[in-house]
């Protein structure tokens, strides 16, 4: 199947074609539509990737365990108070979670380039998440959530800090990759896609 036909639903204008040969390079996406990120499609992609990742590792014990705790962000979501947030808060969450994420997923890639048996696959997994990461923050702050996520002079006083906790093994970092997107982050780009189309 050519490039084109992949990517009917963006009609391959060069610019969006460009943009998204480089989301698999990690690249940030200088350029590209401020709300390309408002096609499910293009979450979807990476929500797949990231579910991907987790399967392939669900089994693996002793060549996908870390010699020390990762931090990871808390990806559990209380919808009921997550819809009384106020934008601020939630692309807060969404910004400080993609960041702690991305520092957790680097910390796993530089752990399983160290280690003594290096499994190829699980590089390919963790090397993908890693690019993958670097394009959402580029496609989020195209979309202003880091705009969003700085509170007004005269707001209330800031946000509870970024709730985490700690995983050994890099199935358990995949599951949470894979909950991030699924949860938070696709929340916060449906309610901002949303309120850009009012």
């Amino acid at each position: 199947m050519g490039a084109c036909a992949r990517l009917s639903f963006l009609d391959c204008t060069p610019l969006l074609l460009l943009s998204f040969l480089l989301f698999p390079l990690g690249l940030p996406v200088l350029g590209a539509p401020p709300r390309l990120i408002c096609d499910s499609r293009v979450l979807e992609r990476y929500i797949l990737e990231a579910r991907e990742a987790e399967n392939a590792t669900m089994g693996c014990v002793e060549a996908c365990s870390f010699n020390e705790n990762i931090t990871v962000p808390d990806t559990k979501v209380n919808f009921y108070a997550w819809k009384r947030m106020e934008v601020q808060q939630q692309a807060l969450e969404v910004w400080q979670g993609l960041a702690q994420l991305s520092e957790a997923i680097l910390r796993g890639q530089v752990l399983l380039a160290n280690a003594s048996q290096p499994c190829e696959a699980l590089r390919l997994h963790v090397d993908k998440a890693v690019s993958g990461l670097r394009s959402l923050t580029s496609l989020l702050r195209a979309l202003g959530a880091q705009k969003e996520a700085i509170p007004f002079p005269d707001a209330t006083p800031s946000a509870a800090p970024l709730r985490t906790f700690t995983v050994d093994a890099l199935s358990k970092l995949f599951r949470i990759y894979s909950n991030f997107l699924r949860g938070k982050l696709r929340l916060y780009t449906g309610e901002a896609c949303r309120r850009g189309d009012r």
